[in-house]
């Protein structure tokens, strides 16, 4: 058994900034990059359980036409342009990787025809924000890769308005010792230190200012994100006549499956998050 590495926020930035246009080309084009609710074990549509996922956590938070909404970790920025088309929000993206920021303002540019959205490049532990500009602080899979959880908590916390809602989904550790292959598989393949159990991550919330916490476990829905992903990573593997493609997208099935083995064995969770930072 082994604990997971140590990772910087140099690691995680230049990791994503190296993979976002391989992630583009096979996982997905338009940059959904992210865990789907599933409707269940039959659901095989990617697309449409990714973006349950974003209305459930916008849903779950109470985002109307009258918030102001920052994205911690946006990457592509798919979930806050969801957020402001649907709801009629403002917000604001933010992101450790150069690229996906790029990404995300070109699909604004493109498609984001009259919403008050903006991008922005930088780190979660030090948000470039005033206190309490925002009433909504939303994540969608992205805090884990955080080196220093508690400051960024306490970040967003901090840039929260009084009574506002912090509203996550985040990879967990429900264990913490975990075996070779998922330190592989899932924490080192994306630089990630590793982090809480569910219940450890509701009292770091708690620890960091915030009541209400609300957290559930939706495990089966991140098992179930990896097999379609894995599946269509071969079929696309096998269509590929790039050699080096090829082998990286084989890989990347490879380890869906071991992801999936890990999270079987309790190594590897997914959950959801809703608080309020007090009034």
């Amino acid at each position: 058994m082994s604990t997971t590495s140590q990772f910087t926020e140099r690691d995680v930035s230049e990791f994503f900034d190296q993979t976002t246009q391989t992630y583009l080309s096979f996982w997905d084009s338009e940059g959904v990059l992210h865990t789907g609710y599933f409707a269940g074990d039959d659901d095989a549509d990617y697309h449409a359980a990714a973006d349950r996922t974003s209305d459930i956590l916008a849903d779950d938070a109470g985002i109307d036409a009258s918030s102001r909404v920052l994205d911690v970790g946006c990457g592509c920025g798919n979930f806050l342009l969801r957020l402001a088309a649907r709801t009629g929000c403002r917000g604001e993206g933010l992101d450790l990787s150069i690229e996906r920021i790029r990404f995300a303002e070109q699909r604004r540019a493109e498609r984001g025809a009259g919403l008050d959205v903006t991008f922005r490049h930088g780190s979660a532990t030090a948000l470039p924000y005033a206190d309490g500009t925002f009433t909504h602080v939303v994540s969608q899979d992205a805090l884990f890769l955080v080196p220093e959880k508690p400051r960024s908590h306490a970040e967003m916390f901090r840039v929260l308005a009084p009574g506002g809602v912090l509203a996550v989904s985040d990879f967990l550790q429900p264990t913490e010792r975990i075996g070779e292959a998922a330190r592989r598989h899932v924490y080192d393949r994306v630089r990630w230190n590793g982090g809480y159990s569910l219940d450890g991550y509701r009292e770091a919330l708690i620890e960091a200012g915030f009541v209400d916490v609300v957290a559930r476990s939706l495990d089966a829905h991140i098992r179930q994100t990896y097999r379609v992903l894995g599946r269509t990573a071969r079929e696309r593997a096998a269509a590929t006549t790039d050699e080096a493609a090829r082998t990286w997208i084989g890989n990347f099935a490879d380890s869906c499956d071991e992801i999936q083995a890990a999270i079987d064995r309790g190594e590897f969770g997914w959950g959801m998050f809703v608080a309020r930072k007090p009034a």
